[in-house]
């Protein structure tokens, strides 16, 4: 097999359980890939500002779909953003208000957004994932391009929470989980794999030539998409029936495992 894309999740899949991955080992594998004529794409629900900061000397010179689908940043450079309407915006945010146990996040093309009434606590927590952060005393005053919505929910709520959202809003937003207490609302059909293969049609690369690594329920249309996709040990069953192969565990440093099979 010729491989010419390699795209990663980044929660649960390239990361470990402490947000970390092996620098050095992945840097070689990066210099390996290059003089392969290997792209090598971040695909996460998480901010692009968030992502780069993982990468060092090399955040400009790889390619991210952010936001689950909804940025999509070549080499420091835009390539395509989502822009969910304004009334829109206003009719997600009424449903979302008569549900007390969701936290929501608006995640925008400047800045993500959470309202000035959350503790320092949470505050701390979301910034951990959206690195451009900003407190305001209503969404109705943000002027920004909104890209998708974020969810916090108690885990155990999870799955009939995302069922609900689907039955009230699903035909203006649709709803995808990355697991562990977390609902991204996405505009329907720019998801991972629409961002994929918008840099594959730029790239003149074939889905037998990508290889795609996930393991949450965001990931899944990215892993149908790509010939050679990856379900991580630690991921869903949903996602590993949605791949062809199976990775060692996020903490095994799985990603880079096959990476170096290959390469």
């Amino acid at each position: 097999m010729t491989i010419k894309l390699i795209a990663v999740d980044m929660d649960g899949t390239f990361l470990d359980d402490n947000k970390k991955y092996d620098y050095e080992r992945f840097s070689k594998q990066y210099a390996q890939m290059k003089e392969q004529g290997i792209r090598f794409v971040v695909a996460s629900g998480n901010q692009y500002y968030q992502l780069k900061s993982f990468f060092g000397a090399m955040q400009e010179k790889i390619s991210y779909v952010a936001e689950n689908g909804a940025f999509i940043v070549d080499q420091g450079q835009e390539v395509f953003s989502v822009e969910i309407p304004k009334e829109d915006v206003r009719l997600t945010l009424e449903e979302l208000e008569t549900h007390h146990s969701i936290q929501v996040v608006l995640c925008g093309k400047a800045s993500a957004y959470v309202r000035d009434s959350i503790s320092d606590n949470i505050f701390q927590k979301i910034n951990k994932y959206y690195h451009r952060l900003k407190r305001v005393p209503s969404f109705e005053q943000i002027d920004d391009q909104i890209l998708k919505f974020a969810l916090a929910c108690p885990e155990e709520e999870t799955l009939q929470l995302k069922d609900w959202l689907h039955h009230r809003i699903g035909n203006i937003v649709t709803p995808v989980s990355s697991g562990h207490g977390s609902i991204d609302l996405i505009v329907p059909g720019f998801h991972k794999a629409y961002g994929i293969q918008l840099l594959q049609k730029q790239w003149d690369i074939k889905n037998d030539e990508t290889m795609a690594f996930g393991d949450g329920g965001n990931d899944i249309e990215m892993l149908r998409h790509v010939k050679y996709g990856f379900a991580m040990k630690n991921g869903s069953d949903e996602v590993k029936s949605s791949a062809t192969s199976i990775a060692p565990s996020n903490n095994e440093s799985g990603v880079l495992e096959i990476i170096d099979q290959y390469i």
